[in-house]
């Protein structure tokens, strides 16, 4: 609109300038003249209306710019501003439940250091060397005192005494190499360092039959203890309340008696409860202590035959299962010879072989280790103890699970 001002300004001048020498031009006719003052109109004309719709013009672009300034710019600023305003509350919101939700935290994360804390105060050495010592110890006797043997006599008596064995071997040193712990064999330390633990796998049987027969009825004799001394607490709380009960009767402004019929009920049924527990734990030191006396019986059997068979031979009392306490060592009886005894140690008449289906690590007091596909001769069935005793290639004797090896006996096809 102002360009068209513009050019329509520039001509209006330019047809007013025309008119104008064209009037004072005396050569011109008045016709002349007259068509140039048209021509000036007309351009003034043009000229006005063309300015007249540039001050239009002006006049909107100004009054677009004062609305655009003072209101349209402002309200988006003020748009903005509120969303910058929302972001930072939002922020601060989030800073405030953070700070918060760590608040929260910090009793737990407390509480979990405290416990922390008094699990560390509850070690105690002395408890855990005693727990390793209760597990791992084989309740073995103290061997005898070794006799002393007088060389002061003849010499047919002193060539007699070096040609026979003591009567009764008690040093270690001298003792006949049979469980995996005389044996020198390496063992793995696995077995401590699980001892404290909770897994599954560690969880001890009922009958406490996963463990040698010594420590399984020490463990069985405690069981029984502490079931009749809950019994005996038991019984004491049931006189106390059938004495409370005859109180009651005797004097019924003190109570009802059959408040108490609830409580005699209950205490019944733990004394029964009790009871059973106590007769299926006598059952099992039972067959302990049955096994025990076939294997002691078996032993002695063993000596007798050696005895009336030759005396000229040695033989060695029959050791006991890994970890029991009888018979612990090796009583060699006074023969008459040259013979040395190095090589009959083996009392034991070889009733079978084996092969062993899985490896297995000797822990235990009297037991032996084994690989996988093992050949080894059977010396002793399974009494029912889950143990079978077994002579290995190297000599080495001890007692293997019995779950772990396949069985052909010589007198049969038991397999």
């Amino acid at each position: 609109a102002k360009r068209k001002y513009k050019n329509a300004h520039l001509e209006s001048e330019k047809a007013l300038d025309n008119y104008r020498k064209a009037d004072a031009d005396i050569n011109l006719s008045r016709a002349e003249v007259e068509k140039y003052r048209i021509i000036m109109n007309g351009k003034v004309q043009q000229n006005e209306e063309c300015k007249s719709d540039y001050a239009n013009q002006v006049q909107q672009y100004n009054n677009a710019q004062h609305i655009f300034y003072t209101q349209t710019m402002p309200q988006v600023f003020q748009c903005l501003q509120d969303m910058d305003e929302k972001r930072i509350n939002k922020i601060q919101e989030s800073v405030f439940m953070c700070a918060e939700i760590e608040k929260n935290v910090i009793p737990i994360i407390n509480t979990c250091i405290e416990g922390i804390a008094r699990a560390a105060g509850n070690i105690s050495p002395t408890h855990d060397s005693k727990s390793v010592i209760e597990r791992y110890k084989s309740g073995f006797p103290i061997p005898d005192d070794l006799p002393f043997e007088d060389m002061s006599g003849s010499g047919q008596q002193m060539e007699s005494n070096s040609n026979t064995l003591p009567s009764r071997i008690t040093s270690p040193s001298n003792t006949v190499n049979k469980s995996a712990t005389l044996s020198g064999k390496s063992k793995k330390r696995g077995g401590i360092f699980g001892l404290f633990g909770s897994s599954k796998g560690d969880e001890q049987r009922e009958d406490f039959s996963d463990l040698p027969p010594s420590q399984r009825r020490r463990k069985l004799q405690t069981k029984i203890d502490a079931i009749k001394k809950e019994m005996h607490k038991e019984q004491q709380e049931r006189e106390g309340i059938m004495k409370l009960k005859d109180v009651y009767a005797s004097n019924p402004a003190l109570g009802d008696p059959s408040t108490l019929d609830k409580k005699i009920e209950e205490n019944s049924q733990k004394l029964d409860a009790l009871r059973q527990e106590l007769l299926k734990y006598e059952g099992y030191m039972k067959e302990v202590d049955g096994k025990s006396n076939r294997r002691h019986s078996a032993s002695e059997d063993s000596h007798s035959l050696s005895t009336s068979g030759s005396g000229d031979t040695p033989h060695i009392q029959q050791v006991s299962a890994p970890g029991t306490p009888q018979n612990q060592h090796n009583v060699y009886q006074p023969i008459d010879g040259d013979e040395d005894g190095e090589d009959d140690f083996d009392n034991f008449p070889v009733i079978g072989r084996c092969r062993a289906l899985y490896a297995f690590e000797a822990i235990n007091e009297g037991s032996v280790h084994m690989y996988e596909n093992e050949d080894m001769q059977i010396l002793e069935q399974d009494q029912g103890d889950g143990w079978t005793r077994v002579r290995k290639v190297d000599g080495t004797e001890g007692f293997v699970p019995t779950s772990y090896i396949e069985c052909h006996y010589y007198d049969g096809d038991q397999v």
